[in-house]
């Protein structure tokens, strides 16, 4: 037998012996995605820039660490509309800064919704639509959804602006801009006048029937400082009403 009849045999074994190992080694698989983090509103508001002012008062307010905590925790979502830099600039000079800390929180809680709406869902709500802040003070502070096909307003009674563009919009979050900042009537509606001060008694002919009762209902001094006091305790009513009506605007 040749030297090239006894290679050609161990070959073929050696052949069949590697094509059996490679059979057997198995496939290695890729590894499964890994688990999404915990959502952040403030980290989706700085990546899309112009949000500033509201991630500030989100984060000042505590609102921002509220809204994650519940995110996690919730099976309805939550919707935030979310006020440009632009939007909070074009506020009166002392909108918010006239406001107590109570009541900045009730504005930013008042632009949350405590359910997942995508644009087409918020077409069909019954309104008003309570947000966050309601329940915070006693009041409604719902807001109102009105529009048709890709277009759909939201008004607070105050203000009224079109949703822009969703900057989120995947269950549990859903995150929409707006153009101007959503002032609810509760804090910034028109107030109600204050009730007139009464007409002072008037005397009758006579003269000593009526003014027996005034001097009854009021005691006389000898400079009528009583009726002077009177009269500015009102003035003092009327002023701190205008004050606080200022403040408040």
């Amino acid at each position: 037998m040749s030297t090239t009849t006894t290679l050609l045999p161990l070959t073929a074994l050696l052949l069949l012996f590697l094509h059996h190992t490679t059979a057997q080694t198995p496939t290695p698989t890729a590894p499964a995605p890994a688990p999404p983090g915990p959502i952040n509103l403030t980290g989706i508001l700085d990546k899309n820039g112009q949000f500033t002012t509201f991630i500030r008062l989100l984060t000042s307010t505590q609102v921002a660490t509220q809204i994650n905590n519940q995110l996690n925790s919730s099976t309805e979502g939550m919707t935030v509309f979310a006020p440009t830099d632009n939007a909070f600039n074009n506020l009166k000079a002392g909108t918010l800064n006239g406001l107590s800390i109570q009541q900045q929180v009730q504005v930013v809680l008042y632009h949350v919704l405590p359910k997942f709406y995508t644009l087409s869902n918020l077409l069909l709500v019954s309104n008003p639509v309570r947000t966050q802040a309601t329940g915070q003070d006693g009041g409604v502070f719902g807001l109102n959804f009105t529009g048709q096909g890709n277009q759909v307003n939201v008004s607070s009674g105050v203000v009224e602006t079109q949703i822009n563009n969703a900057l989120r919009q995947d269950f549990p979050l859903a995150v929409y801009q707006l153009d101007k900042v959503l002032l609810p009537e509760e804090l910034f509606g028109v107030k109600a006048p204050s009730a007139a001060p009464a007409p002072p008694a008037k005397s009758s002919p006579g003269g000593t029937k009526n003014t027996t009762v005034v001097a009854a209902s009021q005691p006389s001094t000898p400079d009528g400082s009583a009726g002077t006091r009177v009269k500015n305790v009102g003035f003092g009513f009327v002023i701190g009403g205008l004050i606080c009506m200022g403040l408040i605007f």
